[in-house]
């Protein structure tokens, strides 16, 4: 059995198909066809079902996928190890909440100085990002500080003042109660503390409406569709023109911290050595305005 085998195996699991998959590895379907054929050969048992719309795990063949998973993730942990060198390289992915206002000064610090670094960012709300770092898919993540999880480190970044915001008709936090709320999917940080809020208050939101990007929520808010809870750096340039009015809330609900994220017992290399130093540098400089 061949590594290679068991990443072809892994991306027709994740494909369904044999097409898709030999698309996605730049491989001819027939090489596709014959590892598989030789793999189930080796485990003696037929890993996929096969059927018109492609190719669907077999009992066996989930079993396997597990260990394979297991396997390539050591492995490529083993060559950041053997190959970790003084000067970064290699990829490196961090994941972070859409609301880092600094993200854009540390992330072009970081890449102006470790030119040979294949950085990736992938935004979402902090669970998500959480549970992607603990299963090796993001080498680590910026996240609202939530329990500190048994298997992960966490830096400190910064602490954020969360603030209640809405367009200018709305000038009490009574008016606000009644306000639909529009917020990032089940697993946001700030979302969190704001149905904390709500529930020792006593309130039911009448109406929840979950939107995928910031920019998105502020825009909506600004036009008067509701009400949301963010970070008072990522408003402020919004609340100088006059488009968005901040409410503010007991430091209970409002006090924040950010931090970054990475597995405990992963291989700390090289390039998130100095990634984390890049950060750790930035705490005292000022953000770009976002616009």
């Amino acid at each position: 059995m061949e590594f290679k085998d068991l990443e072809i195996f892994q991306m027709v699991a994740k494909k369904g198909t044999i097409t898709e998959a030999a698309k996605e590895l730049s491989y001819v379907q027939s090489n596709i066809t014959s590892r598989i054929q030789k793999l189930e050969t080796e485990m003696n048992t037929a890993l996929f079902n096969r059927h018109n719309r492609g190719m669907t795990l077999t009992p066996e063949g989930k079993k396997l996928l597990v260990y394979c998973e297991k396997i390539l993730k050591l492995t490529n942990e083993m060559k950041k190890v053997v190959q970790s060198k003084s000067e970064p390289a290699g990829k490196l992915e961090i994941g972070s909440i859409e609301t880092v206002i600094k993200l854009p000064v540390i992330l072009s610090a970081y890449n102006k100085k470790y030119k040979n670094v294949d950085l990736s960012l992938l935004t979402g709300v902090t669970e998500q990002l959480q549970n992607d770092v603990l299963n090796h898919n993001l080498d680590g993540a910026f996240i609202t500080e939530i329990n500190q999880h048994p298997e992960l480190v966490a830096h400190d970044v910064f602490q954020e003042e969360l603030v209640l915001i809405s367009d200018n008709t709305k000038t009490s936090l009574e008016q606000l109660k009644k306000e639909p709320f529009l917020c990032f999917s089940k697993g946001c940080g700030y979302r969190a503390r704001l149905e904390n809020w709500y529930k020792d208050q006593n309130i039911t939101p009448q109406k929840v409406m979950e939107f995928g990007t910031l920019e998105t929520i502020l825009g909506s808010v600004a036009m008067g569709l509701g009400i949301t809870f963010v970070p008072k750096s990522a408003v402020s340039h919004l609340e100088e023109k006059g488009l968005i009015q901040c409410h503010y809330l007991p430091e209970k609900y409002s006090k924040i911290n950010t931090v970054f994220i990475r597995r405990k017992d992963a291989y700390l290399t090289s390039t998130l050595e100095k990634f984390i130093e890049t950060f750790e540098q930035s705490k005292g400089e000022p953000a770009y305005p976002l616009t």
